[in-house]
Formats: structure tokens, sequence, C-alpha cells
């Protein structure tokens, strides 16, 4: 490992770890608020931006390990966001009640992406290694996203139809 890859190792760790705790506090605020149809759909609307990341040469991975990463988001790391995920009506709006397995989730990520991350730089770049780990947390939110929408419509979306007519 060179010093510049170590720099990169250091500096995507650091990175990672702001990224989590971020997402932890805007979670948490975010539990204040009504949702909304529109703040459902948003998230992974805005998180499918990074994927212009791909243009950039050494970003490029696989497509079966993008496959396979995107599927264990989607399958394993949702999974727990799902569960957890419930709403709740107060005084006329929809509030999705606080869930501490999104905070679990996040750090477990990271905790893989660091303990893999000696097994897996041996095949991939760091970079590569960021891109991989992104296509997981897409392939989370997305299907924790669609989930939330899906149990949104069935359980107030009449009640949304019938308040516009």
């Amino acid at each position: 490992m060179t010093l510049n890859s170590s720099f990169l190792q250091i500096a995507a760790t650091i990175g990672m770890i702001f990224i989590a705790l971020s997402a932890i506090f805007i979670r948490m605020k975010a539990a204040n608020r009504p949702i909304t149809k529109r703040k459902i759909i948003i998230p992974p609307l805005g998180m499918s931006t990074g994927f212009m990341m791909f243009i950039v040469p050494q970003t490029h991975i696989p497509i079966l390990w993008a496959i396979g990463a995107f599927l264990i988001g989607w399958f394993i790391f949702s999974y727990p966001l799902i569960r957890s995920t419930k709403f709740e009506k107060r005084n006329g709006e929809v509030f999705v009640t606080s869930s501490k397995s999104f905070m679990f989730i996040l750090l477990g990520l990271l905790v893989v992406r660091l303990l893999l991350h000696e097994f897996i730089q041996n095949y991939i770049t760091v970079v590569q290694t960021g891109a991989l780990f992104f296509i997981l947390a897409f392939g989370m939110l997305l299907h924790w996203r669609l989930y939330m929408l899906r149990h949104y419509n069935e359980t107030f979306g009449a009640e949304e139809s019938t308040t516009r007519s």
C-alpha cells in the first residue's frame, strides 16, 4: 500500500463516518416532520445522481460485482429498515416513527466496509470499493423507500384522494 492509497483510504473512512453520522442526524430530525409521497421519493432520486461517478474509469467494477452489491443492499441491508419502519397519524398528518435500526444499519455498513477493506484491497482499489458500497447503499435505500411508498399508499392513499375531492 502506497502513501497515496493510505491517505485515500483514511479520507474515505473519515468521509464514510461523516456521511453516516449526518444521515443519522438528518433522519432523527425528519422524525419530527410529517412525511409525504414526495419526501419518500426524493432521497433515492437524489442519491441516483451518484451513479455519475461511473463516468470516471477508475470507478469501473465488474457488472456481476455491481449486481451482487445491489442485491445484498436490496435483500439484506434494507430488511431491518423495512421491518422497523412504521407510520403513525398525528393531528391529521402522517409521521414515520423513529427507528434505531437505521443508525445500526448505517454503522453496520461502515463496519462491513472497514472489515472487508483488507480483503477487498487485494482485488480492487479504494475508489472501486467506494463505488461498490455506493451501489450496495443505493439498493438498500431504493428497496426501503419503495416499501415506504407502497405502505404509505396502502394506508393513507385512500384518505389522501378523498380529502382532495
